[in-house]
């Protein structure tokens, strides 16, 4: 039985998240009331059978090491196989490596040991509940090199940074873009057999490359087999605050939330034993998304509150996003703003950005 290793590779993600990737890589920022962003990929690649599956670390991976643990709670704390986090530890004097490569390089020997022929690569910001079975089947039907996950979108400024893609009527990718008019947007997501993974590797180092997909892979698109898999399930790009925020919200529509979390599609994440939110009869909810732990005594309207977030007597919160173990004392008004973990907003204050801009409070302040 043909089967894939994933690969979370975090090289190139920045600190796209502003304020709140201060103290933390993007991939381990909470989303969605109770989630990280590589929940979604880390979920879909175990939904996958994939049993080896590692995660090149960049900086700032304190958190997600925190939040993963040892995989336990994606099932991936096994006897052979299982999670790995790599960070970047290489002390070979004589490596020219860059960019990824040099944690493909550096790495390979976790490569070599697993059984797998193929690796499913993905960034954390193409969000998900998907299987990758399908893209796989499909890689090997066609006889593809390598098979890129594709979606369409109404274009929104998220895509704009991402590749564009230009297929053939057989799926055969023509051409990569930047056409802000083209809206088959290219997810990150890749597959492809370890052989050639190693073969381009070692290319691309020999040339001094440091973009193991763009040096590798799309400008060897004149000689290599790429195949498109367009995957039409719902989906989303977060790879900016106006994203993140945008998109957190989005799900408080509930159609938007069901079709991200199906009935029988669990995502999976760290789990945290805490008692139900305590609602007291000050409390007015209206359209809004509250994690476990917490305790409501003032109103919360379309907003998205995580974990054990604290809402005091005459506190009002709209349209805002309030991360873990917050506390809004009594009469604040927060109004279009992020709150990171842990931060304390004062009696009586006001805090109030823009739809488009939101105000965001960076972690363990008080204000």
């Amino acid at each position: 039985m043909k089967t894939m290793i994933g690969l979370i590779n975090l090289e190139h993600e920045y600190d796209f998240l502003n304020e709140l990737t201060y103290f933390r890589c993007g991939a381990a920022t909470p989303f969605a009331g109770r989630y990280r962003l590589i929940d979604f990929t880390l979920s879909n690649m175990t939904k996958s059978y994939m049993n080896e599956i590692a995660i090149f670390a960049k900086h700032k991976y304190r958190s997600l090491i925190d939040h993963l643990g040892s995989g336990a709670d994606w099932d991936l704390n096994k006897r052979h196989g299982g999670l790995f986090i790599l960070p970047p530890q290489w002390h070979d004097p004589h490596d020219v490596s860059k960019g990824d490569l040099r944690h493909f390089r550096n790495n390979w020997d976790f490569f070599e040991r697993c059984k797998s022929e193929y690796v499913l690569i993905s960034g954390s910001q193409f969000i998900s509940n998907m299987h990758y079975n399908h893209l796989f089947e499909q890689h090997l039907g066609s006889g593809a090199d390598v098979t890129i996950l594709t979606s369409q979108y109404d274009l929104k400024p998220e895509h704009t940074s991402c590749l564009k893609v230009e297929a053939d009527d057989q799926g055969n990718v023509t051409a990569f873009t930047n056409d802000t008019k083209n809206n088959h947007v290219y997810t990150g997501v890749y597959l492809l057999r370890k052989s050639l993974l190693y073969s381009l590797m070692e290319e691309c180092i020999a040339n001094n490359k440091s973009n193991f997909f763009l040096d590798g892979i799309q400008n060897n698109l004149d000689r290599l087999k790429i195949q498109v898999y367009n995957y039409q399930g719902y989906s989303m790009i977060v790879n900016s605050i106006d994203s993140y925020y945008r998109q957190n919200l989005s799900l408080l529509d509930s159609d938007n939330y069901q079709q991200l979390f199906p009935n029988g599609e669990r995502v999976y994440t760290k789990i945290g034993n805490q008692p139900p939110t305590k609602y007291n009869s000050s409390a007015k909810i209206a359209k809004s998304l509250i994690a476990t732990g917490g305790i409501i005594n003032g109103e919360v309207e379309n907003s998205i509150l995580f974990r054990g977030v604290k809402v005091g007597k005459g506190a009002k919160i709209k349209n805002s996003i309030i991360l873990q173990h917050c506390k809004i004392e009594d009469g604040a008004h927060i109004e279009n703003v992020i709150l990171d973990k842990d931060v304390t907003v004062t009696e009586d204050q006001l805090l109030k950005g823009a739809k488009e801009q939101p105000f965001i409070i960076a972690k363990r302040s008080t204000v």
